[in-house]
């Protein structure tokens, strides 16, 4: 036992020696980095950062200075309302297109068919998107070719490109409210605005609250419509398990898998889906 303490503490004394006798910066590479004279051009980590004069390292400068003229305060001005249109992108998508309808929808029957964790939420929300996609392409579509590609190639101002931007999105939602304005004269009665003689005449921020307003109400109304025929199930079931008197066991874990063949039978998730994109008209 003695002779194996004895070995420990001569090899922790050889590495403590081996330690101090190179000292950080003392070795060839620390060595070459100091003095510009010593050649690194063979040493393939240290050439891209050396050159004739040595070691050269990138030079990074920042000013700020004084704008020239109206034409840069305003250019810096529009730079700014860019990049806080792309931070406020994913609220856009959410409010502004038929993404709040689909994914209330999709909630509402992953509730009404008892299922707690299938499908995951963020499969229910990637399916929402990629359908608003599909709703939206044509208004995307028109968006580009009308707002993007003129202001890319220079033919139309910042002013123009977002009025021809803005003006896609406002027909389409007019057009989920057109039998019934009911959002619309509400906000319009809340703002103190005279009544509008065409739609033109409705401002974007009426229009964006009364279209969020009418999407919810909608969603609400599917929803319902969707849970009638599995409420029925659920009280079939538990009328048969009272009368068994079987009052211990959940309804839910018997009426579960009755549902599901139910939905699975009718087809349910086409149903939905084909009901869903028609609610938008269009197609």
């Amino acid at each position: 036992m003695r002779t194996y303490r004895a070995r420990m503490v001569l090899v922790f004394v050889v590495i403590l020696l081996a330690g101090t006798g190179a000292a950080p910066g003392s070795g060839p590479a620390a060595q070459s980095v100091r003095d510009p004279a010593v050649n690194t051009q063979g040493d393939p980590l240290l050439a891209p950062l050396t050159g004739e004069g040595g070691l050269q390292i990138p030079f990074l400068d920042l000013q700020l200075r004084g704008p020239d003229g109206g034409g840069e305060v305003a250019f810096s001005l529009q730079l700014l309302l860019m990049l806080a249109v792309l931070s406020l992108a994913p609220s856009i998508i959410i409010i502004a297109t038929s993404f709040l309808r689909i994914a209330i929808v999709l909630d509402f029957v992953k509730r009404a068919l008892s299922l707690q964790q299938v499908p995951p939420t963020q499969v229910l929300m990637g399916i929402a998107l990629f359908m608003t996609i599909f709703i939206m392409w044509p208004t995307f579509t028109e968006i580009h070719e009308n707002a993007y590609v003129p202001l890319r190639d220079g033919e139309i101002g910042l002013d123009t490109a977002y009025s021809r931007f803005e003006g896609p999105i406002r027909l389409f939602m007019f057009r989920q409210m057109q039998n019934d304005a009911r959002s619309v004269e509400l906000f319009m009665r809340l703002a103190a605005l005279e009544r509008p003689e065409t739609l033109a005449d409705v401002p974007t921020y009426v229009l964006v609250p009364a279209f969020i307003l009418n999407e919810l109400t909608i969603a609400f109304k599917i929803g319902i419509l969707l849970f009638i025929p599995f409420i029925v199930v659920d009280m079939v079931v538990a009328s048969v398990l009272m009368s068994m008197g079987m009052i211990m066991l959940p309804p839910v874990m018997i009426s579960l898998p009755f549902k599901l063949i139910l939905f699975v039978l009718v087809d349910g998730w086409n149903l939905i889906v084909l009901q869903l994109v028609q609610s938008f008209g269009g197609y």
